[in-house]
């Protein structure tokens, strides 16, 4: 890949990563979508791991979609960040360690945001799920950037073999 490719990729990436930002401390924070329109009478936290995990597991039949939905969109709502992270970022900052950090990292500013404003509530097991979703993201840009190398360097030896037969 051409360097003006991959700058235009890197570039391209950027402006994803800062419109996910946007779009996830929104929807985290103060989206009315995420039941942020009436006040809380009493705050909810949980400081147990696994407790709210659970919880939902154990009433999964009561509480029906709601339960997957909860679970499942702590994890689905960090993927982009996973993803986009590296995809943004330069060679030696594409790091696993580093994308799981920061996964965990901005998942902690938006439960410490949400303990201190009493806005949604402090919860470990969504630092688990989101910090999980970043994996599953930065696990999906490994994947496409394998998929991508091959394909750029299936091209490059096809030119060369097309240069090698014409001479």
């Amino acid at each position: 890949m051409k360097t003006r490719e991959r700058k235009r990729l890197r570039r391209l990436g950027k402006v994803l990563f800062v419109l996910y930002i946007v779009f996830l401390f929104w929807f985290l924070l103060f989206s009315d979508w995420y039941g942020r329109s009436g006040g809380m009478r009493e705050y909810h936290y949980n400081l147990e791991l696994f407790r709210e995990i659970r919880r939902f597991w154990t009433y999964r039949e009561n509480l029906g979609l709601l339960a997957f939905a909860n679970l499942a969109g702590n994890v689905l709502i960090f993927v982009p960040f996973g993803f986009f992270m590296p995809m943004a970022s330069r060679s030696w900052n594409r790091s696993f360690f580093l994308t799981v950090f920061y996964s965990f990292g901005i998942s902690f500013f938006v439960e410490v945001f949400q303990l201190l404003t009493k806005v949604g509530s402090f919860d470990v097991d969504d630092l688990l799920l989101n910090t999980t979703g970043g994996l599953c993201g930065y696990i999906l840009f490994a994947l496409c950037n394998v998929i991508r190398r091959n394909y750029v360097e299936k091209q490059q030896r096809t030119r060369q073999r097309k240069k090698k037969s014409t001479k």
